[in-house]
This record gives structure tokens, sequence and C-alpha cells, in this order.
């Protein structure tokens, strides 16, 4: 492959998923032009045809595309704040909040850097393959100038202009990779009572789990117009079952926290006068602040 048909890429960071992203872009056809406080980490990616640099000034001028990939937020100013960045184009996949991705933004801006957020939803080894999800936020024109380039990783996505949204779909993302395994764990510690090992419940638990997600664009729509028909259940309803529950956990000795918190919120907005809707109208309890487990 002519490497020079392809743009050149810089990547900053060599950790595992640096390496990673370095390695796609090689693959890929990219000149790829890397940096990393340690050095000798970039030894393979320079055995495969990688160029290092001596400085991370050095590895930003190399090339019309910089991306970086640190451990956080903090490590980035360190490093950049010394270059110049007049005229740099900066995708920062460095995982970090949302405020920190906008004031990231604001601080390339007065560099004069044009600057995408970034976050991968993905391990290392899915790097520069469709199950590679990353998300970028930020300038639209500069993301459909690069999203070629950005492509040899995996699937990338445009969230919008507002810098902090790649962060927050990443923490969003990270609810329901959470909630999802510690309901498949509360229903496997109970059935393990009764000698139904994990990998019996499993293919039970994944039907349930995508029959649940099915009804997310319904409840999507109840949220974004504020109105809650039962047209299923009634909240009230979930709550006795959630009783139910909480009860059978406690019968069978297993943790009973996780439920006890479902019903704990499901409880105020019972107070609240919701008991006649449906599920979703929680969305108000989600939205505000409270501790866990407590009326």
């Amino acid at each position: 492959m002519n490497h020079e048909t392809k743009t050149a890429v810089t990547v900053i960071g060599l950790g595992l998923m640096g390496r990673a992203l370095a390695g796609a872009f090689l693959k890929a056809g990219h000149p790829t032009t890397v940096w990393n406080r340690t050095a000798s980490k970039a030894d393979q990616l320079v055995a495969e045809g990688a160029r290092p640099a001596a400085t991370v000034a050095e590895a930003i001028e190399a090339s019309p595309l910089t991306i970086i990939c640190l451990t956080d937020y903090q490590a980035v100013h360190d490093l950049l704040d010394p270059c110049d960045l007049d005229g740099a184009m900066l995708v920062n996949l460095t995982s970090g909040d949302s405020a920190q991705a906008r004031q990231a933004a604001r601080w390339a801006a007065q560099r004069g850097a044009r600057y995408l957020d970034g976050a991968i939803m993905a391990v290392p080894p899915a790097i520069g393959t469709d199950e590679a999800v990353i998300l970028h936020s930020g300038p639209l024109a500069d993301f459909e100038s690069h999203e070629a380039t950005l492509a040899a990783l995996g699937t990338v996505t445009h969230l919008g202009t507002d810098h902090g949204l790649a962060s927050l779909y990443d923490v969003a993302g990270l609810a329901m990779m959470w909630s999802v395994l510690n309901a498949w764990l509360q229903g496997t510690a109970m059935l393990r009572t009764a000698g139904v090992d994990a990998a019996t419940y499993a293919p039970f638990a994944m039907q349930m789990a995508v029959g649940v997600a099915g009804w997310l664009p319904g409840y999507a729509e109840q949220i974004d117009s504020g109105a809650f028909p039962a047209e299923v259940s009634a909240l009230e309803t979930d709550a006795r079952a959630m009783t139910h529950l909480i009860e059978e956990s406690e019968a069978l000795g297993v943790n009973a926290e996780l439920p006890r918190l479902f019903k704990a919120m499901a409880d105020r907005a019972i107070a609240a006068g919701h008991g006649g809707e449906q599920y979703p109208v929680l969305i108000d309890e989600f939205s505000r602040p409270g501790k866990a487990g407590t009326e």
C-alpha cells in the first residue's frame, strides 16, 4: 500500500490503548508518528513502520492530525502547554468528564488549535474493527475533514458540537453496562440458591435484557413529551413487584441492596403522586441529586 496517499497521523501516549490506536493507523496505511514519555513503548510500532518523535512538539508538527491518549486531562495540559499548537488539529481520546472536555476545547482554541474531544467505547484488541465505537464531539466540519482517517480506528460517530457530549455518552454507556451486569448478578445470586448455575441462567437473562431494550424508544418518547400514561404497567404495580423481589432476596439470604434502591426511588415518585403513571416517570428521581436507598 502506498502510505503517501493516506493522511499522516500522530499518536501521543502509548499505553495499551495508545499502542492499539497507532497500530490501527499503521495497518490502514497512514504514515504514523508516535511519542511516549517512556520511549521504549514505541519500539514495536517503530518496527512496524511508525516514525518516533524525539519531543511532543516534534510529534505534533509531524502530522496534520494528532491523536492524544493519556492518563488524564492534567497530563494533556502538562505535555502540551509548552508546545506551539497554532494550526494543530487535536483529537483528544483521553478519558475524563464533560467539564474537562469543554475546558480543554477552550484551552485549545486559545492556543490556536482545532479540537475534537472523544471517547473510546472498546477494549484495545477491538481497535481497528467495526466493534470499536469511537465517539467524537466538537465542530462538525473538523470531524468531517478527518472522518475517513479516524475510521481506521473503528466505527466513528459525531454526537454534536458540544465538546462535552462524548464524555457524557461515555459515562451514560457505563451506567447501562454496570446496571445490566449488576441486575444479572442479582438474578444469578438468587438462582444459585436453587442449584442453577450462571451459565444456565445467562441465556434467559440475555432474552430479558434484549426485551427490555426494545422498550426504550417508546419510553424515550414519554420522557421527551413529559407525559407518562400507564400503557403497560403503572408504577405502583411495579413497586409491588419490587417488594416481592426484596422479600425473595432476603428469604434466600441474598443481598437486597439493589432492589431496595429501586423501591426507594419508586416510593418517592409514588408519594409525589405518580403511582398511576408508567415507569419512565422515574426520570424526575434520576434528574436530581439524592442519597441512595433513602426515603
